[in-house]
């Protein structure tokens, strides 16, 4: 099952597990469109139980935030919404009716989250609300979805685009619906915020981390078989020097054997054909 090579969702879901540490409690919804849908929920289901399954046995999983660690290897089909039928009836550690429930968000209980969104900027600030004036928007967008909570209340949020242009990478993002470090961490004290902000930006060219204190972004890894010119393209601010930028980390063979045979083994997560 490991004889071919990795996927770029492979790719993403193992450099996501090593930042994941034991003992955290991880939360992700569930996305639909198939791009938003693997990005948003499938990568981070994966790299979770990727993570349970090597370094961190005590990581909770929090679907949706009623389903706690559940079996994903028995599902058939994915489901289309967080309250259907195939979750209800999965196996599962836990379900609960309410979220957040034990978990106390304004004590920064929820360790970590993941976020997709149309626009990220320098700064981290993402948007989902509207391209354009907000009053006279030329797209009105999904809306906030959470974002302000997850980028504020949870101690740290993954965000995950499906895709990486000029449009999506922007100097400033139309409408702020999560904010990122305005004015670095100093910036988000004086927004009251004591943790929580962005701290990788997953893209299917390269993985972005921050420099926290600038409040700047930066590129901390590009995939293999990107080039600097093509992330530079793509990206609509000065992505800086990349010549010292490392290649994304491969995931282990045993890595993939997780993933292919224990995790994901009807690839309904994680499609192999891309």
């Amino acid at each position: 099952m490991t004889d071919t090579p990795a996927t770029l969702y492979e790719v993403l879901a193992a450099a996501l597990a090593r930042d994941f540490a034991d003992g955290e409690v991880g939360f992700t919804g569930l996305l639909t469109g198939q791009a938003a849908a693997i990005f948003g929920t499938a990568v981070p289901i994966v790299a979770m139980e990727l993570a349970r399954l090597t370094h961190a046995p005590n990581l909770t999983l929090l679907l949706a935030g009623c389903y706690h660690n559940p079996d994903f290897s028995q599902l058939d089909a994915m489901p289309d919404s967080e309250h259907d039928a195939l979750l209800r009836d999965l196996p599962a550690e836990a379900q609960t009716y309410d979220y957040p429930g034990q978990w106390v968000l304004k004590r920064g209980d929820i360790s970590f989250g993941f976020s997709s969104a149309v626009q990220v900027d320098v700064a981290g600030n993402i948007n989902s609300v509207c391209i354009g004036e907000h009053d006279r928007p030329k797209v009105r967008l999904v809306g906030p979805i959470l974002q302000p909570e997850h980028m504020t209340l949870f101690r740290r949020e993954y965000i995950m685009m499906p895709h990486h242009d000029r449009r999506n990478f922007v100097e400033k993002v139309d409408y702020v619906s999560g904010v990122g470090y305005p004015g670095g961490l100093e910036g988000r004290r004086e927004l009251g915020l004591d943790w929580g902000g962005p701290e990788l930006v997953v893209t299917p060219k390269c993985i972005f981390d921050f420099d926290k204190v600038r409040g700047r972004i930066r590129v901390r890894s590009i995939h293999p078989g990107v080039t600097h010119e093509e992330v530079r393209d793509s990206t609509g601010f000065d992505v800086g020097d990349l010549t010292s930028v490392p290649e994304t980390q491969l995931p282990t063979a045993e890595e993939l054997r997780l993933i292919r045979e224990r995790i994901d083994p009807r690839q309904l997560l994680l499609p192999r054909s891309h």
